[in-house]
């Protein structure tokens, strides 16, 4: 079974974690174009995305916006709540599921997901617990490291880079 959903958090996924105020108040992210391509192809492929993450954000929800992610959630205490309640509305099974995490509040997504990740400098708790431990760490190419690994596994790579051709 491949998979067709990739779940997402933010700080420390696709992010590295730092979370900036400007001197009016505003968040301030950096994220990464790798990842960025990466989510483009995986969603030109017909594969879905959502982001799951537990704080509310205007740059969140524009970069999810610029990134065509269908199904996004901010401000969630519960993520397993929403990854089941999506899984039950796209029909999908555990193993068409990968989700990526770095920290304690993503576990809870891993017990429902079928593949999981971590970006290297995730915390301990999480690098135990799941699949694959990844070389790149958070807001450094940590997704799309994610999504190359998948599109390996699921032997879609041609598929994928076709995209660009």
């Amino acid at each position: 079974m491949s998979i067709e959903l990739i779940v997402l958090d933010v700080d420390g996924t696709l992010t590295d974690g730092t979370i900036t105020y400007s001197s009016s108040g505003d968040d301030i992210k950096s994220f990464n174009v790798k990842d960025g391509l990466g989510i483009d192809g995986w969603v030109n492929m017909g594969k879905d995305v959502a982001i799951i993450t537990g704080r509310r954000s205007a740059v969140i929800a524009r970069r999810a916006g610029e990134l065509k992610i269908k199904y996004f959630f901010e401000g969630i205490k519960n993520k397993n709540e929403i990854l089941l309640k999506l899984m039950d509305d796209l029909s999908l099974a555990k193993e068409q599921v990968a989700t990526i995490g770095d920290d304690l509040n993503d576990l809870s997504m891993f017990a429902v997901s079928g593949l999981t990740f971590a970006p290297n400098d995730a915390c301990y708790h999480i690098q135990q617990k799941v699949d694959v431990v990844l070389n790149a760490k958070g807001g450094h190419g940590a997704v799309r490291e994610m999504i190359e690994y998948i599109i390996k596994k699921d032997n879609v790579e041609e598929q994928f880079l076709k995209l660009w051709q």
